[in-house]
């Protein structure tokens, strides 16, 4: 990436890097929000409304506002079923599910909380949902997921997922937010609540079991039997997240070698080795913030973290250490489509357009479809429920893919699955995910990636997100043909907002970012560094001149 290396990045977190949790708490509290400021207003992105209470962008007035809209949304859409809630380990999360509870329990929502007060990973949230309106046409459930990802300690965030079990979709995060946002500019005078004591004992509240209506239900998704006949050793480190319960019952219920090398939980997560910017983040892909589970390498046959709602996957095989989230993706789209016999034998392979070419090579090895779309997992929910997809990934080291018997296990992304994944995938070939990468690379191409980010105006960030294939002069990329432009998906013609180019060896696609003045450059190459570094100096010129017509 183009932004400088922090000083800090891998090394442990220092005290003075730590957040005040008294104070992050007083300021959600006491911090009101002001909607003429862009900043602080509720603003749904991919993956939900995510903020800093410092910073008046996550306070208790935008989980008031946003909770009042989602039960508004309920009750226009006749979605009149259970609502699942669960928590992550941010500081944050608690009083945001306090505030949330307190909404949906004034509105006469049936809620269902985590019994004993467990943490819920975002893959049992979405799980629960999909089991309850398994067979169902009327009465669906619908959930909300209290959860930053693997963002800083000062960071909150707030999820909906519609009836379908997954990340909704833009026009429905698009009614909430301006509903919410509607709610905090009137004072927030329309939202009904009562005091969380009386909410929590509503007879609307009820208590449910994610952790063992997962974990039992677990062994339909991985071969638990073949990876405790090997007697794979793994480790796994939680990560102090929501899912750091989940581990011991795993291996008691399934009986494997899998040792969870800490069950710690500190809100400030002293316990991380800084990211590459000098922050913390939970971040299971990135080897600056996981230097303690790469020190599991040479105790472990695989060893493996998950983020802080276990949406992501971060895996160390032994024979080559923490692996980029692009390799493994293209080691697990192998691996399942030829060890998974009861999948549709048309079952495709869903990958978002920056996620690495190995995938479409290996998925035309495979004789399957590729279905490629914009960045987001929503857009593999449709083909995860009917099974038209058996796999959705992005490179961000998010995925999830079917039941072994070709039916839907979750629509979010799940970082427990594949984890374990990469246990089944020792097991049963004898090589971990490391040796059969490279197996794969010399089989067909080694992909070198990159990204970038540059400067760019709003002005210029807009003309950007509706760039077209028309505006794109050249015909070459590094010395290749370029065979493919486009600004919208291959699969569902959805839009990019940006461009993707394409050669034989190469790619490079262009997006601004949605909350700096940059835009970013993915890029890839099958032909080695220098290749990648003349793509990525090409595609800046490409853009640039692009942007600079008017």
């Amino acid at each position: 990436m183009s932004a400088s290396l922090s000083p800090l990045a891998g090394k442990p977190a220092e005290a003075s890097s730590l957040v005040d949790i008294p104070k992050l708490l007083a300021a959600y509290a006491d911090l009101r929000p002001d909607p003429s400021v862009p900043a602080q207003r509720v603003a749904f992105g991919t993956s939900g409304h995510r903020g800093c209470s410092f910073e008046h962008s996550f306070n208790e007035w935008h989980v008031l506002a946003i909770s009042q809209a989602i039960c508004e949304y309920r009750k226009g859409r006749g979605i009149d079923g259970p609502l699942y809630i669960g928590i992550d380990t941010h500081a944050l999360s608690q009083p945001a599910f306090e505030s949330a509870l307190e909404v949906l329990a004034a509105n006469g929502v049936e809620t269902m909380v985590s019994s004993y007060g467990e943490y819920t990973p975002t893959p049992a949230l979405s799980h629960a949902i999909l089991t309850y309106n398994r067979g169902r046409t009327a009465g669906l459930a619908d959930g909300i997921v209290i959860t930053p990802s693997h963002n800083p300690p000062d960071n909150g965030g707030f999820k909906y997922n519609p009836p379908n079990g997954g990340p909704a979709d833009a026009d429905l995060t698009g009614w909430i937010q301006n509903r919410a946002n509607a709610l905090l500019e009137n004072g927030l005078k329309e939202v009904r609540r009562m005091p969380f004591a009386q909410a929590r004992c509503a007879g609307t509240t009820h208590e449910h079991d994610y952790l063992h209506a997962y974990v039992n239900d677990l062994g339909n998704v991985i071969d638990f039997d073949v990876i405790q006949g090997a007697g794979v050793r793994m480790g796994v480190d939680p990560l102090g997240g929501a899912g750091v319960h989940y581990w011991a019952p795993i291996a008691e219920r399934y009986r494997l070698d899998l040792t969870v090398v800490s069950e710690t939980i500190d809100p400030q997560f002293g316990f991380m080795t800084m990211d590459w910017d000098g922050k913390i983040r939970m971040d299971p892909s990135s080897s600056y913030a996981m230097q303690r589970l790469i020190g599991l390498k040479d105790r472990y046959d695989v060893a493996f973290a998950c983020d802080t709602d276990h949406d992501r996957h971060g895996i160390v095989a032994k024979s080559s250490g923490l692996m980029l989230p692009n390799h493994y993706l293209s080691v697990m789209v192998d691996y399942l489509f030829r060890h998974r016999p009861q999948w549709q034998q048309d079952a495709g392979v869903g990958k978002t357009l920056v996620s690495t070419g190995l995938i479409d090579r290996v998925t035309k090895r495979l004789g399957r479809t590729l279905h490629e779309v914009p960045v987001g997992f929503k857009w593999f929910v449709d083909g995860l429920l009917d099974g038209s997809l058996g796999f959705g990934g992005e490179e961000s080291a998010g995925a999830s893919f079917l039941r072994r018997d070709g039916t839907v296990w979750t629509t979010d992304k799940d970082g427990i699955a594949p984890a374990l994944l990469s246990a089944e995938i020792t097991a049963r070939t004898g090589r971990d995910p490391g040796e059969l990468y490279r197996e794969l690379v010399r089989d067909l191409g080694e992909p070198f990636a990159n990204r970038v980010d540059a400067p760019a105006t709003p002005a210029q960030k807009a003309r950007l997100s509706k760039l077209s294939p028309q505006q794109i002069k050249g015909t070459t990329l590094a010395g290749e043909k370029i065979e493919q432009i486009v600004d919208r998906a291959p699969a569902n013609q959805a839009s990019l907002g940006g461009i993707k180019v394409s050669a034989a060896n190469g790619w490079f696609a262009a997006r601004p970012s949605g909350t700096e003045n940059i835009y970013k450059i993915y890029a890839e190459s099958f032909k080695g560094e220098a290749h990648l570094r003349t793509i990525i100096q090409e595609a800046q010129g490409i853009v640039d001149s692009a942007l600079a017509e008017q």
